[in-house]
C-alpha cells in the first residue's frame, strides 16, 4: 500500500475524481483551506442576527472559515455535487394549489445526509486503499463548514445572489457535500461567477429574506420558519408563506441557470407518494405515527410532528375557505399543543374571514348575474 511520500498525487486526484463519478456525485472538486476572505461577511451576517435562533451558528464563531480548526491536519476538502431533481417535479402545480401542501423539492424523497455521507465514506476508503496515511472526515449539512466557500473554491460553481451554489450546466438543483483529508492535493480553481445584474431571486422571494445580493436574514426565510425555528412564527409571515409546509424554492424556481439542470437517476431521490402533492386536510390529519411512518429515512423526520402540525396549520390559513378545513382545524383545537394551538386559531380566522369573503363575492356574483338578465330581457335594471 502506497504512503504519501510515495503515491502520485496528480493521479490519485484523477482517481479520486473517477472514483467519485462511480460512486453517483455529478462533479467532484479540489479545494484548499483557505477562507480568510469569507471571515469578514460570516462575523457581519451573524452581527446583523440573521442567522435568527440558531445558535450553533455563533457558538461555532470562525471555526467555520477554518477548517484545520475543525478537523486537525487538514490540507485539503473535496468538494461534492449530487443532483436531485426528478423526471416530475410539479412545481408549479402545486404551488398553485393552495389546497395542496408545498415540500421543497429537496425533502419529498430520501434524507440526503444518509445518501451523501455514505457515498463519500466509500469514495474514503477507496483512496485510502491507494494511501494508507490518508485520514478523513466527511460532512453533509451537519457540523460547521463553509460548503458554499468550499464548493466555489473547488470549481463547483458560484455562488449566487441567494446565497445557493450555481453550476452553468446544473443549475442549483444539487446537494454538496464535503470530504476533509490530509493529503495535499493539487486543487481546482474557481470559475467565473454569472449572475451579472440578476436580480430575480431577491424579487421572488416572498417574505424578502435575501435583504441584499449575497445576503439572507434567516429570520424572514421560510425555509428557516418551517424547519429551523422552534417557536411562534410572526403573525405578519404567515400570510406570506403560502401553502409551503416545508421548505422553499422560490429563489430556484426563478433562476434562469435552472434551466439547464439536468434530472438525477438517483432513485432515492424521487418524490414519496405520501408526501408529494397532498391536500393540507390529509397531511394534517396523520397522527404521530402515521407522521414517523411516512417520513421514515426522510430529512421531515427532524422537525417533529408538533412544527409540522404548526406548518400546516399556518398553510391552512392561507387557503381558501373550505369547510372541511374549518372542521378538522376545530377537531385539532381541542387537543392541540402550545406551539400549535396559536396557528390553529390564527387559520381559523382566516377561514371565517375567507368565507365572509366568499359569502360577498357570491352575493355580488348573484346581483351582477341578474342584472345581465334583466339587461337581456329590456328590463328595468332594478327587476
Amino acid at each position: 500500500m502506497s504512503t504519501i511520500y510515495s503515491v502520485d498525487l496528480v493521479q490519485l486526484t484523477n482517481d479520486i475524481k473517477a472514483w467519485g463519478r462511480k460512486l453517483g456525485f455529478q462533479q467532484v472538486g479540489i479545494s484548499d483551506i483557505d477562507l480568510s476572505k469569507h471571515e469578514s461577511a460570516l462575523q457581519q451576517w451573524l452581527d446583523n442576527g440573521y442567522h435568527g435562533d440558531m445558535a450553533y451558528m455563533e457558538s461555532h464563531g470562525m471555526k467555520r472559515s477554518r477548517p484545520a480548526e475543525l478537523v486537525p491536519g487538514t490540507l485539503r476538502v473535496i468538494s461534492v455535487r449530487m443532483d436531485y431533481l426528478p423526471p416530475d417535479a410539479s412545481f408549479a402545480t402545486n404551488l398553485n394549489d393552495d389546497k395542496k401542501g408545498y415540500v421543497s423539492r429537496y425533502a419529498l424523497g430520501r434524507d440526503y445526509h444518509k445518501v451523501i455521507r455514505k457515498r463519500l465514506k466509500q469514495l474514503a476508503d477507496k483512496i485510502r486503499a491507494a494511501c494508507s496515511d490518508l485520514e478523513s472526515r466527511p460532512f453533509v449539512d451537519s457540523a460547521p463548514v463553509l460548503e458554499h466557500a468550499i464548493a466555489e473554491k473547488a470549481g463547483i460553481g458560484w455562488t449566487g445572489k441567494h446565497s445557493l451554489t450555481l453550476n452553468r450546466s446544473a443549475g442549483s438543483w444539487f446537494f454538496l457535500g464535503e470530504l476533509f483529508i490530509n493529503l495535499p492535493l493539487p486543487t481546482d480553481s474557481p470559475v467565473e461567477e454569472g449572475c451579472g445584474s440578476c436580480t430575480a431571486c431577491l424579487t421572488i422571494c416572498p417574505t424578502n429574506a435575501i435583504v441584499a445580493p449575497y445576503k439572507v436574514d434567516a429570520r424572514k426565510c421560510i425555509s428557516y420558519l418551517t424547519i429551523e425555528y422552534d417557536g411562534i412564527i410572526p403573525e405578519a409571515l404567515r400570510p406570506l408563506m403560502g401553502n409551503r409546509i416545508y421548505g422553499c424554492d422560490d429563489c430556484q424556481l426563478i433562476c434562469p441557470w435552472n434551466r439547464y439542470a439536468t434530472l438525477t437517476e438517483e432513485a432515492d431521490f424521487y418524490p414519496r407518494e405520501a408526501l408529494h402533492g397532498r391536500s393540507l386536510i390529509d397531511l394534517f390529519s396523520w397522527g404521530e405515527e402515521e407522521f414517523l411512518s411516512h417520513t421514515e429515512g426522510s430529512a421531515i423526520r427532524r422537525i417533529g410532528y408538533q412544527k409540522w402540525l404548526r406548518n400546516i396549520a399556518v398553510a391552512m390559513g392561507n387557503a381558501g375557505y373550505d369547510e372541511k378545513i374549518e372542521a378538522i382545524l376545530l377537531t385539532r383545537l381541542k387537543n392541540a399543543s402550545t406551539l400549535v394551538k396559536p396557528h390553529i386559531e390564527w387559520a381559523l380566522s382566516q377561514q371565517l374571514k375567507n368565507k365572509a369573503l366568499q359569502s360577498q363575492r357570491s352575493v355580488a356574483l348573484r346581483k351582477t348575474l341578474r342584472l345581465t338578465r334583466a339587461i337581456e330581457k329590456g328590463l328595468p335594471r332594478d327587476a
